[in-house]
């Protein structure tokens, strides 16, 4: 008997090696290579039947009818709804709501008329059913298949056809033929390319649940990444109540996407008007406090921005960014230095997004910077101001996208004074104050103490 072919794949890149090397070639991390078989039977494998070959121009480009769920949040995270025949690939932390979430939306398309058939790895039938009491769910129409070997997973698929598949989680199953352990990259891969040629063949979706690693980053190799067509990460503080379904990729919609929830007694609950929520309990008159018009995906939202200043005991002062990219943090603390002539060298800054929520666009540069600011001139920002633009390493304000819906957000929830980048060819009156330098920003939104400025006037500065 021919001796099977082996070869080995790195968990981080998904990069193939004939041999084993303590170091990946590809992406040069260490110890993340592991061997699988080259030539192994699929005997767990299902396979259906091709289609044949058919020319571009005769494939039917009828809409496609997609799966709502009766969550309006996790509709618009991904784009609309479920695709039928798509399969989608939740993540977060330990205890962040993934099965919770799942179980909710399986509940949903069975209450439609369609069987949803939901796959535990992980827990026992009568642990899922304790969920389901807990957030009042009847299970009508929703089956529950205890099981992690592929093999009897793919029989009941084809014995139910369901009209979705909740499979919790990915790293829990294997397949027979295959002599890798459960969750390596093997197992993962045959895994995860049977339940995605199921999907397509039948068109029904597929919803499965991965682990994350300490870096935040999906556990097993990155091909699992590549093969699914929408993949979700759902985010927050586990001490705040706060949750956000963020889409990293969208096959059917945009990747920018982002629903938000509360974690109650009941479960998550859909929260429509984020802005009020994240504002609600906001001081009007806090030092290092400003509010950001943000844009989520297709939402507009308006987030509250604090900064402390403080003197640093080292000789190199900390940058503590939570919420916002710790980079950004630094091209906003050098340009107020060198371009607004604030002194930040011997302070210690740290700057925080309430809520729990993460902006990741540069028009969030100007909320920083008078955040900043206002904690290092100890001023309040004057009230009723919300601000957004990008700040350049000039010290001028950029245009933001979406301007106008930012202000109508901001105008809706009675923050008239609005400090945007001056318009390019609109009417100037679209906001309270255009600015176009990040100082004459601060001059507007942080002006410095009487006492103090008249004492700076004496001295001659």
């Amino acid at each position: 008997m021919a001796k099977a072919k082996t070869a080995y794949l790195c968990d981080s890149c998904g990069a193939e090696s004939p041999k084993w090397e303590g170091r990946c070639p590809a992406c040069g991390k260490w110890n993340t290579l592991s061997e699988f078989k080259l030539d192994s039977p699929s005997r767990g494998h299902w396979a259906g039947a091709s289609a044949p070959a058919v020319e571009l121009a005769q494939v039917s480009i009828d809409k496609v009818s997609r799966l709502e769920v009766g969550s309006q949040e996790v509709n618009r995270a991904l784009g609309g709804g479920i695709v039928p025949g798509s399969v989608i690939l939740l993540a977060g932390d330990p205890g962040i709501g993934k099965s919770t979430l799942i179980l909710r939306i399986a509940a949903d398309i069975a209450s439609t008329g369609g069987q949803s058939l939901y796959v535990t790895g992980e827990e026992s039938a009568s642990q899922v059913r304790m969920r389901a009491d807990r957030l009042g769910l009847t299970g009508k129409g929703l089956y529950l298949l205890q099981a992690t070997e592929i093999g009897g997973i793919m029989a009941e698929l084809q014995k139910r056809q369901p009209a979705l598949v909740v499979v919790d989680s990915i790293q829990t199953l294997f397949d027979g033929s295959q002599s890798a352990a459960a969750g390596s990259v093997t197992q993962i891969r045959e895994c995860a390319r049977a339940l995605l040629e199921w999907a397509k063949s039948t068109d029904a979706p597929v919803i499965i649940t991965g682990h994350v690693t300490k870096g935040g980053d999906v556990a097993g190799p990155r091909v699992l990444e590549h093969m699914v067509d929408v993949m979700l990460y759902l985010e927050g503080d586990p001490i705040s109540a706060w949750r956000l379904l963020r889409s990293a990729k969208n096959r059917f919609g945009s990747t920018n996407e982002t629903g938000v929830f509360e974690m109650r007694g009941e479960g998550l609950v859909d929260v429509p008007d984020p802005s009020s929520v994240f504002l609600a309990e906001r001081r009007q008159d806090s030092v290092g406090s400003v509010v950001v018009a943000a844009i989520e995906g297709s939402r507009p939202m308006l987030v509250e921005v604090q900064a402390l200043t403080n003197p640093s005991l080292l000789p190199a002062p900390r940058r503590i960014a939570t919420g916002l990219d710790f980079n950004r943090l630094l091209l906003v603390c050098a340009v107020l230095t060198r371009r607004a002539g604030l002194s930040l060298a011997d302070q210690d800054v740290v700057v925080s997004v309430t809520g729990g929520l993460r902006i990741t666009e540069p028009a969030a540069d100007l909320g920083i910077a008078l955040a900043v600011a206002s904690s290092l001139r100890n001023t309040p920002v004057s009230p009723g101001i919300v601000a957004f633009g990008e700040i350049g390493l000039t010290g001028e304000v950029r245009a933001a996208p979406q301007a106008d819906r930012r202000i109508a957000e901001a105008a809706r929830l009675g923050l008239t004074r609005c400090l945007a980048p001056k318009p390019r060819g609109r009417p100037r009156d679209q906001s309270d104050r255009a600015v176009e330098t990040l100082g004459e920003a601060i001059a507007y939104a942080v002006p410095r103490p009487a006492r103090r400025a008249a004492s700076a006037e004496a001295s001659g500065n």
